[in-house]
Formats: structure tokens, sequence, C-alpha cells
């Protein structure tokens, strides 16, 4: 994953735009969950394997923005919430720092964004990811009700 910030493409014109639209989509639970539907992204990037190391981080992204959403996950600050919801709608602009419609290179800002943050929300990340197991582990060890016997 991309250690270094990319201070640049956070300073651009285009980031700032991702940034303002942020507000509007975190207040709106159903445009979150448009946000995170768009398979776009993942696609992208299981496509190209040099982008493998980053596909479950970001998967994990994604089901996170989708918990939050759904109001079942607040485990998360509000700036780490504020980063990746601007990074994901940074992706999913058409133009950017490096408009998407430039075949080969359109994507090189949007993954190396994405990289970033993942990497710098990975404990956030990783307490999700715990907190997930933790529901599925609840959900399993729930006694199976079956409906009571009728009579006849």
């Amino acid at each position: 994953m991309a250690a270094k910030k990319p201070s640049r493409l956070l300073n651009s014109w285009a980031y700032q735009k991702a940034k303002d639209a942020v507000s509007a989509t975190l207040g709106s639970p159903a445009k979150l969950l448009e946000l995170v539907s768009n398979t776009r992204i993942l696609n992208i990037l299981r496509k190209n394997e040099r982008f493998s190391d980053i596909v479950e981080p970001v998967k994990a992204a994604f089901r996170l923005l989708k918990r939050y959403a759904k109001g079942d996950y607040r485990d998360i600050s509000k700036e780490s919430l504020i980063l990746l919801a601007t990074s994901v709608i940074y992706f999913v602009m058409p133009i950017d720092l490096i408009p998407d419609f430039l075949f080969g290179l359109g994507f090189l800002d949007d993954i190396s964004l994405l990289a970033w943050t993942v990497n710098a929300l990975s404990q956030d990340l990783e307490r999700f990811t715990e907190w997930e197991k933790a529901q599925a582990e609840e959900q399993d060890a729930e006694p199976l009700l079956l409906p009571a016997p009728t009579e006849d």
C-alpha cells in the first residue's frame, strides 16, 4: 500500500470539490448507500494485479461505509469518516486531477489516493473488521428459534 501522503492530490481543486460533497453524502444515508453501491472502484482494482494488496482493505472500507449508513456502526472518528468518504467520492468523479477518460493514466490519482487512505485508516478498518467478526459470532451463537407448533 502507498505510505507516502499524496500532498499534491490532497491540495487539488478536485479533492476539495470531493470534500465539499462529503457533508451532503454523509448527511444522507441514501446517498451514502448509493456511493458505496458503485462497484466501478472494485472492478478497476480487481482487473490489475498491481492493486491486489488494496482490494481487501477497500472492500472493508465499503462495508464500513455501508454499515455506517445503516446506523449499525459508529466506532469511527468524524475525521476518518470524512477522509474515507472524500476518497471514494474523488474516485467516482470523472474529472479530477488526472481525468479518468485518459486511458491508462486516468485512475492513477484515484488509486493513489485510495491506497493512501486505506493505509492511513488501517487501524479504523482493522477495528471494523474485528467488529464484523464479533457480530457474526453473536449471530452464530444465538439459538435458533423455531415457530411454536400449531394445533390443527
